[in-house]
């Protein structure tokens, strides 16, 4: 079973990178997939111990590891939930209008560069999930051709890893070093830092060079966007833009004074905007009431994508459960000495399987005995597991957030930007050796 589990997993994965070729919705293949793998864990787990699959002993074993890391993926699910839901009400606001009415770049090269930086230092900030979703809606505000869109998105991925790298709250990574106290919040900025600017610096220097012209005009886009939406004034536009975006950048503060999960905090932000929005509008019109409220934004969520992210997550799960994930992080332990080999390899892995199970499996197998705090074993582990996630867009959060705003293909993604996300990861890497 342990074969037929990674093959299983395979199998799965491969569904969801040719959802197009052949035309089953890649949600329907994750969700398969990750049902099937732990169907085969309990078969193979009761087999194993007793001759008999799915006996007592396995099935109590496996119910208990699945909750577990349902508790755990719900969390994820619910804080996407919120962010998106936020993001959402904002947009039915036109709020994002107060940041694209002030971009008046059209020449595509700086007009990426610009949008990159913005990304990196707010992924640092909040983190690369909720900042990928912020950045994906004012992109739809932005720019109408597809090819850009996506194009812009792509970058935009890597942006939001490489700026979650290098920051204690920037990707979930890191909150569980820096939790872990296996690093310090001063110490990976002033260490990874340069090396996550490098990161998103190489494909922006590549990009400059093959990237002509200008992006489409997008006032037409937002005239269409908006047609059918009555008109929001500015007082309402503007306060729910600075509480929305407040609500957004005080999850981090939530969690260090209450010490409750992220999700926890976008949820006092979600329930105090769903209040504020409820009062603004009370005195409205029926039919102005409607569209501006929380009720007619969660209709517009992406529900798809957020069981895709379930099914997923649901099948590395199986993989960390059947102890895959630890068999692969003693392997690369026993063929490799070097520090930069092994991370340089967890990274790449974290684009195919998420990066959290990875460096769960990293910190369980060193001890800070054998790596003390802030060694660069434990710098190097938080900039590759946060930026390799790049080289696929399935390889991160913010990949499949923005996968499933989109619907990126995922062949097109490998085509045009795993290649920049892969040189601008080495590029990295290379820095933070050359300055340790």
């Amino acid at each position: 079973m342990y074969i037929a589990i990674i093959l299983i997993f395979s199998i799965g994965y491969l569904a969801i990178a040719l959802e197009h070729q052949i035309k089953i919705n890649k949600t329907a293949s994750a969700l398969l997939t990750g049902v099937l793998c732990w169907v085969l864990l309990v078969v193979g787990r009761g087999t194993m111990f007793s001759g008999i699959p799915g006996d007592a002993e396995s099935l109590s074993f496996i119910s208990e590891a699945l909750l577990q890391h349902v508790g755990e993926i719900s969390e994820i699910l619910f804080f996407l939930l919120g962010a998106m839901t936020i993001v959402e009400l904002i947009d039915a606001h036109e709020g994002f209008s107060i940041i694209t009415d002030r971009i008046r770049i059209t020449n595509r090269v700086k007009l990426i560069w610009v949008l990159s930086f913005i990304t990196f230092f707010l992924s640092a900030a909040l983190d690369n999930l909720t900042t990928a979703i912020v950045m994906s809606a004012l992109l739809k505000k932005m720019i109408t051709d597809k090819k850009d869109l996506w194009l812009f998105a792509g970058i935009i991925i890597i942006a939001a890893n490489a700026g979650g790298a290098w920051s204690p709250i920037g990707d979930v990574t890191t909150i569980m070093l820096w939790i872990g106290g296996q690093i310090t919040a001063s110490n990976i900025i002033m260490q990874v830092l340069l090396p996550s600017i490098v990161c998103l610096a190489v494909p922006l220097l590549i990009l400059s060079v093959t990237l002509k012209g200008d992006i489409a005009a997008s006032q037409a886009s937002m005239d269409v966007h908006n047609k059918d939406r009555h008109a929001v004034a500015s007082f309402d536009k503007t306060l729910v833009f600075c509480v929305g975006i407040g609500a957004l950048l005080f999850v981090p503060i939530f969690k260090s004074i209450t010490h409750l999960p992220p999700f926890m905090g976008i949820l006092f932000g979600l329930s105090v905007m769903w209040i504020i929005t409820e009062v603004l509008h009370r005195k409205k019109e029926e039919p102005q009431k409607q569209s501006l409220s929380i009720i007619t934004v969660l209709q517009r969520i992406d529900t798809p994508s957020i069981l895709f992210f379930l099914g997923i997550l649901m099948a590395v799960a199986a993989l960390q459960s059947g102890g895959h994930l630890l068999q692969l992080a003693t392997t690369l332990d026993a063929n490799f000495d070097s520090i930069y080999v092994v991370n340089t390899f967890i990274g790449i892995l974290s684009s195919v399987i998420d990066n959290v199970p990875m460096v769960a499996g990293a910190m369980g197998m060193y001890s800070l005995e054998t790596y003390h705090v802030d060694h660069a074993f434990w710098e190097l582990l938080a900039y590759c597991a946060g930026t390799g996630g790049s080289i696929l867009i399935i390889g991160s959060a913010a990949g499949v957030a923005i996968m499933g705003i989109f619907k990126i293909d995922f062949i097109w993604y490998l085509k045009k930007i795993s290649l920049l996300a892969l040189l601008g990861y080495l590029a990295g890497i290379a820095t933070y050796m050359v300055l340790n």
